[in-house]
């Protein structure tokens, strides 16, 4: 059969709102506790949109007292959120109400836009009243409008699609908005519970919120009544009401304005952390885009504490989310801060951004404002800057890391701790800094161990090769480092003896971080202080003839021999220190690929398992034990030396599995009975 002709036909697609009311309900907001945030920011809004029009001759109460009242009845199981501001007339309920995302502040917003003053209305959804729903089974509306010979209105729904409207009661302007609680979310109507909830979104809100137990209050009325009846002289007037939130956060105020002291202050209200933060950033952009913030260096334990900071995101003073990834650059997620920013792009239930252009753009301009204050302070207040050093350094070099532009940044106020204590940059420590330079020429003399290789270098190969002093200055230049003072104590005393100088590294970043700095100066080498002798710590004067060659052959054998090890790596120098008998290098190479394994889930490797081919067994001619063991008949005694000797120096790399620790105190015990 065939089809019947039919016209053409053009509309508008229509939604069933049976169908999507239980999924704005329940699926609009991932946290159910949102409801308050959406129902007093709903509040705000109304009185925000009275103070505009008392304020452009269309209201004529300016000096009206603006409140939210927030009542919770565990026993009634209600909530009521009350406000003094806009109102709404019946037709403005049945078309903001009835009418589900219809924005009654996109409208208002448009319709003054050209009267509008500093004061942000904050929904732009019109979706927000129905997150009463996802705690309610019930909620009713009472409204009375500003505007003169207005009827109050009263609308309720039991959370389907149906509702009632009738003429209601109320007799002063604004809404009151009252939900009946269902079972299952009773925790909402607890006062304390209310407290924590609206303090976390509601904080900061631009109108004073006041919270009250219905039951509790009631209570005080009727027992201060009674004490006032007992005793004429007692009032039964009631403590002074404090509102809830911060009216005008810190971020608000003019920096200049601001003192240390409410810095810290306000850092302690809002993170609850005890210790002080290092110094703070505050934040005040209007063009093109409007964004208000303090951002804090907190003080960390780098080996203990937790280095995951908070920023909270707010929009028109109302707390959005923590750490949103998209404004937020990670690495400053380590700090802790606040940022309220008006313009940003948030989807229909605030938790997420739209428009990656702009919000791009933002997030550029927080690293930027960072970076100059970070680097404007090492330039103008480098003392201060050291001092912080050890706490920042953590943000700074994992920023580096993460964000090219912010590296670049920050590229020439890169310091580390040398050997001394003392801060310098990479340039000073290599000697190539314009101060250095002008006040005297770095071949003159070798002040760190990067000049004292190169200079090294020079004597034992310049006369041989013929090479400019350019393709000299093309070599890399070996920055030596330590990352744990105890552990490698005995290259340190060896370095500070012979005047040379090391880098500390010693935090969790840095192991990354020296290939990102070995990436970014392609002729510098990072090199720790124990993975190989520098030339300057050897003896110049002593000569190896045949003879040595020989003994030092078969004191290596001899290790061998004893440790059952073939492949064992042993060599004999001749140390400028005569007190250092043994010590343990391990490649750079090797080091590093350890590392890399152990941050692929190989923590709990035992020190026996370190890969003993990338490590090397340094003997020196110059010790006397050294050279009485090259002498030694007994071969008992010749034994216990060697691993004596083995163990001491492996002590100075890592430390001995127990079973091995356990042979060396008992080796050592009997090597001291033995003593004549």
């Amino acid at each position: 059969m065939a089809e019947k002709d039919f016209s053409e036909k053009k509309g508008s697609l229509t939604i069933d709102s049976e169908n999507i009311f239980p999924i704005i309900k329940k699926w609009l907001y991932q946290d159910h506790d949102i409801f308050y945030r959406e129902l007093i920011s709903n509040g705000c809004d109304a009185v925000t949109k009275l103070k505009k029009l008392a304020l452009i001759g269309e209201y004529g109460n300016k000096d009206e007292k603006y409140r939210i009242d927030v009542y919770v009845d565990p026993d009634e199981k209600t909530i009521t959120v009350e406000d003094n501001g806009i109102g709404m007339t019946s037709e403005e309920v049945d078309q903001y109400i009835n009418r589900v995302a219809f924005s009654g502040a996109a409208d208002f917003l448009k319709k003054y836009k050209d009267k509008a003053t500093g004061d942000q209305i904050i929904g732009h959804f019109g979706l927000g009243f129905y997150s009463a729903f996802m705690v309610a089974d019930k909620v009713t509306i009472d409204s009375l409008s500003y505007k003169e010979g207005s009827v109050p209105v009263h609308w309720e729904s039991d959370g389907g699609t149906e509702y009632s409207m009738s003429e209601g009661k109320k007799d002063g302007h604004g809404t009151t908005v009252k939900l009946y609680v269902n079972e299952d979310s009773l925790e909402f109507c607890n006062r304390y519970k209310a407290y924590e909830v609206i303090d976390k979104y509601c904080g900061f809100m631009p109108v004073e919120i006041y919270l009250h137990d219905v039951k509790e209050e009631a209570e005080k009325a009727k027992k201060a009544e009674e004490e006032a009846k007992k005793d004429d002289s007692k009032s039964s007037a009631q403590e002074a009401e404090k509102p809830v939130n911060d009216t005008n956060p810190l971020w608000n105020e003019n920096p200049s304005k601001v003192t240390k002291e409410q810095y810290i202050e306000f850092y302690h209200k809002v993170f609850h952390d005890y210790k002080e933060p290092l110094f703070w950033i505050h934040l005040n952009m209007d063009y093109p885009f409007n964004l208000k913030g303090i951002l804090y260096f907190p003080k960390v334990n780098t080996k203990y504490d937790n280095l995951e900071g908070t920023i909270k995101l707010y929009n028109t003073q109302v707390f959005i989310a923590d750490n949103i990834k998209e404004v937020i650059p990670e690495y400053l997620m380590l700090l802790k801060g606040t940022i309220d920013c008006p313009d940003l792009p948030l989807n229909v239930s605030r938790s997420a951004l739209q428009n990656d252009g702009f919000v791009r753009k933002i997030s550029d301009y927080i690293t930027k404002k960072v970076a100059e204050k970070l680097s404007g302070m090492f330039k103008v207040d480098r003392e201060n800057y050291e001092k912080y050093w050890d706490d920042i350094s953590p943000f700074i070099k994992y920023g580096c890391i993460r964000d090219e532009k912010f590296g670049e940044k920050m590229k020439g106020s890169i310091i580390f701790k040398d050997l001394e204590g003392k801060y310098i940059t990479l340039p000073e420590y290599l000697g190539e800094d314009k101060k250095a330079e002008e006040a005297k020429p770095s071949e003159d003399k070798a002040e760190n161990a990067g000049a004292a290789e190169e200079k090294t270098e020079e004597k034992a190969e310049g006369s041989e090769s013929g090479e400019t002093k350019e393709e000299k200055s093309q070599q890399k230049k070996t920055v030596y480092y330590v990352t744990d003072e105890k552990e490698q104590a005995q290259y340190i005393n060896m370095f500070k003896k012979e005047s040379l100088n090391a880098l500390i590294l010693d935090q969790i970043i840095d192991t990354p971080f020296i290939g990102f700095e070995e990436e970014k100066n392609e002729n510098v080498s990072f090199v720790r202080i124990d993975s190989d002798l520098t030339e300057a710590v050897k003896d110049e004067n002593a000569s190896v003839d045949d003879e040595t060659e020989k003994k030092d052959e078969k004191l290596c054998g001899l290790f061998k021999k004893v440790l059952s090890n073939d492949s064992l790596n042993v060599k004999v120098e001749s140390l400028k220190n005569p007190e250092v008998a043994a010590m343990m290098t391990m490649s750079e190479e090797g080091r590093r690929m350890q590392e890399m394994m152990k941050m692929y889930a190989m923590y709990g490797m035992p020190a026996e398992e370190l890969s003993e081919k990338d490590l090397t067994l340094v003997l020196n001619r110059n010790n006397d034990l050294v050279k009485r063991l090259m002498s030694e008949e007994e071969a008992e005694l010749s034994e216990m030396m060697v691993k004596q000797l083995y163990d001491l120096a492996y002590l100075s790399h890592g430390n001995l599995s127990p079973e091995r620790m356990t042979d060396f105190i008992k080796r050592s015990q009997e090597l001291m009975m033995k003593l004549k």
